[in-house]
């Protein structure tokens, strides 16, 4: 709590995630927690969390990147927070679960105002402990100078304890240089906090995290390491697009889709393709409904595919910044994404409806109905296989 949150006995930390990763921490420490049960937005409306942060002199804030794109598509312009004067209290406003697109992080930083730190970090259930982040603690100990500087898009340096690196999927061996994309490993031995294994599961253990890269740890996600150390996590290994013998991470297209005025948030899956073997479909949820910002005459709640004008500004988008090698060329509006309840999308639920596979839906779903919402958008432009209709609760 004192060298990642920067906070101290007495303060308050809020933390709008599922209540295993918010009680004993801060209260070993001396610090109030507070339990929220709600939504971030339409309760009554997108001011939740900073009315919250308002009432209970809020000094660092904890919530998936999901939910701040829920408040940004219902107040883009960061009209609410000001009413609250969140800027009284709040010191740090903390990003984990989901990637941090640099749009996210950007208007974060405008509605918590400048003199208060925004902070993307990477965390796993397996660890117990953030992987990497920028910990505003540690600038008052006497080996470090300053707060390392936020990089947008990036979840930070590796964290004291954490040894990263990026293994090659051709090779698997480590990277050789900066930039190079390719698996998130952790370099053994493991932190203090880090599971000793699996419940009754030893052998399972050792496949799942262990077996594909002895001597270290597969976080089972993919991403770079750049010349200054930050971290990039970009995508999960599974999420990787392979088109025409290109392995492309989901997160780099859906970095530039989410760079869109129009676009609140987004995801990227792959669908099959004859010739290149996948390419890359978005699901988007746009932002703002007036209709001649689209250029557009018909209301956007009715939309199922994205106007002309839009797709191809952001056809455009994605081969300027990443290539015509992603072959980027359609996207689908959806009002909203499946999400969990601590706000990670379920793009492995949209996956398997485009590839005609079951679709498991985790009990840990935010709300079901969206998966059917989700399901009847692609019915309606036949990308929906013949067998993913089928959802089935995994409980």
């Amino acid at each position: 709590m004192k060298n990642l949150f920067g906070l101290k006995k007495g303060d308050t930390f809020f933390c709008a995630s599922d209540i295993g990763y918010i009680v004993y921490g801060p209260l070993f420490y001396g610090i109030t927690t507070i339990l929220y049960e709600g939504k971030p937005i339409s309760t009554p409306d997108a001011g939740a969390f900073w009315r919250v942060i308002c009432e209970y002199s809020v000094s660092a804030m904890f919530t998936a990147p999901t939910a701040i794109r829920a408040i940004r598509r219902e107040d883009p312009d960061g009209e609410l927070p000001p009413k609250y004067h969140i800027h009284k209290t709040l010191k740090a406003l903390f990003l984990a679960g989901e990637r941090s697109d640099p749009g996210t992080i950007a208007y974060c930083q405008s509605v918590i105002g400048k003199n208060a730190r925004v902070v993307d970090n990477y965390w796993s259930t397996e660890i117990g402990s953030p992987i990497t982040a920028t910990c505003l603690g540690l600038a008052t100990s006497p080996t470090i100078t300053g707060i390392a500087p936020i990089k947008p898009g990036s979840a930070g340096i590796a964290v004291p304890g954490n040894n990263v690196r990026v293994i090659l999927d051709e090779t698997h061996e480590e990277a050789t240089g900066p930039g190079q994309f390719g698996n998130i490993v952790l370099k053994l031995p493991l932190t203090p906090s880090a599971f000793p294994t699996l419940w009754n599961n030893a052998a399972g253990y050792k496949k799942s995290y262990f077996e594909r890269f002895p001597g270290y740890l597969d976080t089972g996600d993919a991403g770079i390491v750049d010349e200054e150390g930050y971290v990039h996590i970009m995508s999960r290994t599974d999420d990787i697009i392979n088109v025409a013998g290109h392995r492309l991470s989901t997160g780099s297209i859906e970095q530039i889709l989410s760079a869109h005025d129009a676009v609140a948030e987004c995801c990227v899956v792959p669908i099959p393709d004859p010739l290149k073997g996948h390419k890359p479909l978005g699901f988007v949820v746009v932002k703002h409904t007036n209709h001649s910002f689209f250029g557009h005459s018909n209301d956007p709640e009715n939309w199922t595919t994205l106007p002309p004008k839009l797709m191809a500004e952001m056809v455009q988008a994605v081969r300027r910044d990443l290539g015509a090698i992603a072959c980027f060329e359609k996207a689908l509006i959806v009002k909203n994404l499946p999400k969990t309840r601590s706000g990670k999308v379920l793009r492995r639920c949209i996956r398997d409806m485009v590839d005609g596979k079951e679709v498991k839906v985790p009990a840990t779903i935010e709300d079901e109905l969206v998966i059917g919402e989700v399901r009847d958008t692609l019915a309606r432009v036949g990308m929906l296989a013949p067998v993913g209709g089928v959802v089935k609760a995994k409980l």
